[in-house]
């Protein structure tokens, strides 16, 4: 009567709060999902949840099946790590780079929780490198790269993680902190503030500005999302950041999110993997443990 994929699509169903995005996580169409659940509902005879409730409320008989679904999952995944370890594919090496200065939020947890269930699988994250991340996947210096700017290179694979949108950081009193949304026009006269990288490889340069062809008054750099961050709340400068790295600073209000471009500016992060890795069981353990990390401690974020 019940099946793993049940219990999977009911955590989806909590952790998300609605059906539409439950079904995103599940990868099902909405309609799909719907029906997987009325199924489960009818052969059990008792509904697991209220019907359009934001977030899902569940009913008795919904709860115990959550509760089920705690106690049963993690021991699967730790059964199946273990019949790969039975199956001598447990070695491997997992040094990775990371183009994305503000995803340490997530990663950090990822790779903690990572090493205790992987430990004879070798993590880094090598330091001082001077040469293009992706390339060196390529040539296996790397094994994964975190990445929102993929590059078609032979024997890559680019394993979508999530879909998140870039805001525009700007002071409290800031001319454009009451609107909704900005043109690129509205940059032209602004001093803004980015991370010490090519301007091609930021999202608010090659999908928002470049296009129009707009270029901000000035250009200057911070290392830190923290100094970013500062700046902006002084009137110094305005930046475009993921929506989850100004989530602290805007629930403390610090300073004011604007969004970029009347439809949003949304970009997908990629870990990039080479395709003789993919199904390694260690591999596709840590690109799963990225996902629920990252929907766990982030807001705002999408199934890609």
């Amino acid at each position: 009567m019940l099946e793993l994929r049940h219990l999977r699509t009911l955590i989806a169903l909590r952790d998300a709060g609605s059906l539409v995005e439950a079904a995103e996580r599940v990868h099902l169409t909405q309609s799909a999902l719907s029906h997987q659940l009325k199924d489960l509902e009818e052969r059990l005879g008792s509904p697991l949840f209220l019907r359009k409730t934001r977030p899902v409320e569940f009913t008795r008989a919904g709860q115990r099946l959550l509760a089920l679904a705690e106690q049963i999952l993690p021991q699967v995944r730790m059964a199946e790590r273990d019949l790969a370890r039975l199956a001598g594919n447990e070695q491997g090496r997992l040094h990775m780079a990371i183009e994305c200065h503000s995803c340490f939020q997530w990663l950090m947890p990822t790779i903690d929780y990572f090493r205790d269930h992987w430990p004879e699988v070798e993590v880094d994250i090598p330091g001082g490198h001077h040469f293009d991340p992706l390339p060196a996947l390529a040539r296996e210096q790397l094994d994964l790269v975190i990445t929102a700017d993929p590059q078609p290179l032979a024997g890559v694979h680019y394993e979508p993680l999530f879909r998140y949108q870039g805001l525009l950081a700007v002071a409290k009193q800031h001319r454009l902190a009451g609107r909704a949304w900005i043109t690129p026009e509205d940059l032209a006269d602004e001093t803004l503030i980015t991370y010490p990288v090519e301007h091609a490889r930021l999202d608010v340069f090659s999908q928002f500005l470049d296009p129009a062809g707009v270029e901000p008054r000035e250009i200057r750099t911070a290392e830190l999302t923290i100094m970013m961050m500062q700046l902006v709340a002084s009137g110094r400068g305005v930046c475009a950041l993921p929506n989850w790295a100004l989530t602290e600073y805007l629930e403390r209000d610090y300073v004011r999110g604007v969004a970029l471009g009347e439809q949003g500016m949304w970009s997908t992060l990629f870990a990039a993997i080479r395709e003789e890795t993919r199904e390694a069981p260690w591999m596709e353990d840590f690109l799963r443990t990225a996902r629920e990390t990252s929907f766990a401690v982030l807001e705002g974020i999408k199934p890609a």
